[in-house]
């Protein structure tokens, strides 16, 4: 059978009909859904464990006190990770032991010097 654009045209209104009734159709059926079941609360959540951390994994801070400055020293399994120095007078500063751990970097800040930078690009 070959398709004509007068035979489309007569099947249009056939098809236009058909797709609004349907509709209605499902509309008009009763639901004869059961009814939900009888609900029940949900038992208390427990609360999670405790988190235990290795001792040795903790950094152990030593603060000594004197008359010019205040130092900190932070060491895990007994090695330096950082000194921090606040002189009474002035900025704080940090002292970071390199891999080798005989030479000392001084840094203002503890940051690994990468910054993010956090531009706006869209607001709404």
């Amino acid at each position: 059978m070959k398709v004509t654009p007068s035979l489309l045209l007569c099947a249009l209104p056939l098809l236009i009909a058909a797709l609004l009734a349907a509709p209605v159709a499902v509309q008009a059926q009763p639901s004869a859904a059961p009814p939900p079941p009888k609900l029940e609360p949900l038992p208390e959540i427990p609360p999670p464990p405790e988190i235990v951390g290795d001792p040795e994994l903790e950094p152990q801070v030593t603060i000594t006190r004197k008359d010019s400055e205040t130092i900190e020293e932070a060491r895990v399994a007994g090695r330096v990770i950082w000194i921090k120095v606040t002189p009474r007078h002035g900025r704080s500063y940090f002292l970071i032991p390199d891999p080798g751990g005989q030479i000392y970097l001084r840094r203002d800040s503890l940051e690994s010097g990468l910054s993010v930078p956090l531009w706006v690009l869209f607001t709404f």
